[in-house]
């Protein structure tokens, strides 16, 4: 369909067709639905009519492609326009196939499998009838007491941004139109939604906008760089207005300064909650300024279908507004094909075939390998040996709950848990299990039980976490240690002796007081997803070596919190050379520092980082510098390591982090092997948004680093000249 006929249907919508368009209602709304007789009562209470029905321009929540097929057919024999439905799902980290959770694919710091694990998930959502899936969440987080940092890929703007483009192209491929098994994406929370205060999800976010530009906005620009097709607006305040309602934020900054002309939408309730937030005094008014806003759909509530048409009737509004706001959502349904292929790629028989295949269960095995973070292994406690009697103790032990928050469609059932995957390489006679403890709870008889079980056994390995409930959204935590009866448990069984490794399931990082210090290894496995159990045992076994790296750092104490690799120093840091005893930026009682940075990830091998160099010792906006490293393996056992570059500009017009990553490069390496790693560091990649928020850089001095983490590198000077 072409541009001239969308402007066609469009001319002929009525103002209340045409505001109907821009509300998205849930599936139980529509006629054929499984679960339609059930909203009646909602409906009625929202002011939903049939009318709106019949031109309500999308659906959240709604998949398998029976289900869409019979919406889609009901709607269209009414709408007499034959305008489709958008079909619309949280698709977070897999459709039925569970990949890991968002933070610990940040983790795996490796773009193919990101990008594949999106392109699995829309292939399988796609089948089943989903049109759009509000994802990826390219949040930067900070903080880990939000319980929604499992979704973003973590605290460093570049690679967040890396993470962006890889989600949308696996989501939206190359073609929407040609392409039935993709989806379109729509990245979120624009914008800054991951610094909320305290770690206290939908709460305030506060910034200058140089701020904004420099940590909280690229990966949002780098989606759409990449042709993502929506946005989502975020729940919080950005400068002290709600971002549903923030002019600036969305017409200004979004629409005409980045020129994104996509669809906008709200998230659930957001519109309406410009009341609670205080910047409307009622509906009509929540409506007005989401709409001046530029939010095309309002997800969820009516201040739109309420209200709007009495404002245009009043002169309040132009309909001006509301025809952009129709024409966008037209034009994405053209862009899917939508038209001429209501049903696009919905198709049962092939859902079937499809949706949790072997080769989409063997995809998320693997990146389930690539996202876990070895954090401790000491005394050669890992790998395991096949022959060793093992006692297998706590809540997930045996729990398939390893999915995570947002893994709608997935299955506890059919998830891998951890005694499978621990079964499969060894004789089951071997293992001997125990739950020690609920998650949240516990009794003596449990710890008796797992003493019990672990006595006779060579190697504890223990089995601890959250349960998917306690992250993820509304799922902020104060304290954000494991529960007290897990801690409890890990003490009574290191007084046996014996060597134990912890594998931790949990969807934040941790204050790890309690398991680091007691535990001989230690493997931060994340919510691992469908395969999570045979990934893990995978590792444990020696059969892959663990190659993740943190891409969040954890916190020595929830004290310390926000904490992060690329902080600003002070006045009066405390490693300074001429640093009073104590008057340094400093806590009495906590180290400065967190007790794992960003970055870091052990390996049953280990790399010896030698000969860092610079080729030149002077850059220029048109001669780069060459960093390089010699990486040599020096362990027994072949090993792929994460190769970080980091910068520092010692004296900018603003103040400068103490490090920021620039660049990384993964390398595989067999025992002995050595290779060069080389870097180009060029002038661009010194910018940053200066004063009057010009983007550019300063001549002066600058250090490069190059190393394993953000911590433990080494440090090459250089000097940028104009």
């Amino acid at each position: 369909m072409s541009e001239k006929q969308l402007l066609s249907i469009l001319e002929k919508l009525t103002l209340d067709q045409k505001i109907a368009q821009l509300q998205q209602l849930a599936g139980p709304f529509f006629e054929g639905a499984s679960s339609q007789g059930q909203i009646t009562g909602p409906m009625a209470a929202m002011g939903i009519t049939d009318e709106v029905l019949t031109h309500t321009g999308s659906v959240l929540g709604v998949t398998g492609a029976d289900e869409v097929i019979a919406i889609q057919n009901a709607h269209l024999r009414k709408n007499p326009h034959g305008i489709p439905l958008l079909f619309m799902a949280d698709i977070v980290h897999g459709y039925k196939t569970i990949f890991p959770v968002p933070l610990a694919i940040g983790c795996s710091w490796d773009m193919e499998l990101a990008r594949k694990s999106a392109e699995i998930a829309a292939k399988e959502a796609a089948v089943s009838g989903v049109h759009v899936t509000f994802a990826p969440m390219v949040d930067l987080v900070r903080d880990p007491r939000w319980g929604r940092v499992m979704e973003s890929t973590g605290e460093d703007p570049y690679l967040n941004s890396e993470f962006a483009r890889a989600f949308v192209r696996g989501f939206q491929g190359e073609d929407l139109s040609a392409d039935s098994d993709r989806v379109a994406a729509c990245v979120k929370h624009f914008a800054a939604y991951g610094a909320a205060e305290g770690g206290r999800d939908y709460n305030t976010v506060d910034m200058s906008e140089r701020q904004l530009r420099e940590f909280y906005l690229p990966a949002y620009k780098a989606a759409l760089d990449e042709g993502c097709e929506m946005v989502m607006t975020a729940f919080n305040t950005v400068d002290g207005i709600p971002a549903s309602g923030n002019t600036r934020l969305m017409r200004d900054l979004l629409r005409t300064e980045w020129g994104f002309d996509g669809v906008l939408i709200s998230d659930w309730g957001a519109v309406k909650e410009l009341i609670a937030h205080g910047t409307a005094a009622d509906e009509a008014e929540a409506g007005r300024r989401a709409l001046a806003a530029g939010v095309d759909i309002e997800m969820m509530t009516t201040c739109y279908i309420g209200h709007l048409r009495a404002m245009v009737e009043q002169g309040v509004i132009e309909e001006a507004l509301i025809d952009e706001a129709v024409l966008r959502i037209l034009r994405l349904k053209q862009k899917l094909g939508l038209f001429e292929s209501p049903l696009r790629g919905a198709d049962p028989e092939r859902e079937r075939e499809i949706v949790l295949s072997g080769a989409h269960r063997e995809a998320a095995r693997e990146l389930a390998r690539k996202s876990c973070v070895l954090l401790k292994n000491e005394g050669g406690v890992l790998p395991l040996r096949p022959e060793s009697r093992i006692a297998l103790i706590g809540p997930f032990a045996k729990s398939g709950d390893i999915l995570g928050p947002w893994s709608w469609m997935g299955s506890a059932e059919e998830a891998v848990p951890l005694y499978q995957g621990l079964a499969a390489y060894t004789d089951p006679a071997r293992i001997t299990v125990a739950e020690g403890c609920d998650v949240e709870s516990g009794t003596p008889e449990q710890i008796t039980q797992a003493l019990e079980a672990a006595r006779s056994a060579d190697v504890i390995v223990l089995a601890l976490g959250e349960h998917s409930g306690m992250s993820g959204e509304a799922c902020s935590r104060a304290d954000i240690r494991l529960p007290a009866p897990q801690l409890e448990l890990v003490a009574a069984l290191k007084a046996l002796g014996k060597p134990m490794t912890a594998v931790l399931f949990n969807g934040r990082p941790l204050d790890l007081h309690g398991i680091i210090d007691e535990a001989d290894a230690v493997l931060e496995a994340w919510f691992p997803g469908t395969e999570g159990g045979a990934a893990i045992a995978d590792l444990l076994y020696g059969a892959e070596n663990p190659s993740g790296r943190l891409t969040m750092s954890f916190p020595y104490s929830v004290g310390q919190v926000p904490v992060y690799y690329n902080y600003f120093n002070t006045g009066r840091p405390q490693d300074a050379p001429d640093a009073q005893v104590h008057y340094v930026s400093k806590y009495l009682d906590i180290p400065n520092e967190p007790l794992l940075p960003f970055g870091f990830g052990l390996s049953y091998t280990s790399f010896a980082y030698e000969e860092a160099a610079l080729e030149g010792n002077t850059m220029t906006a048109g001669q780069p510098l060459t960093v390089s490293v010699r990486v040599t393996n020096t362990g027994a056992m072949p090993g792929e390591e994460v190769v970080q570059l980091y910068v520092r500009d010692f004296a900018g017009e603003v103040v400068r982090p103490v490090k920021e990553l620039k660049a990384y490069k993964k390398i595989f390496l067999e025992p002995g092997e050595s290779v060069k790693v080389t870097f180009t560091l060029s002038e661009e990649q010194l910018r940053y948004y200066h004063a009057d928020l010009s983007h550019t850089s300063d001549a002066g001095e600058f250090a490069a680093f190059v190393g394993p983490n953000s911590r433990d590198t080494a440090e090459l000077r250089f000097r940028l000249t104009k």
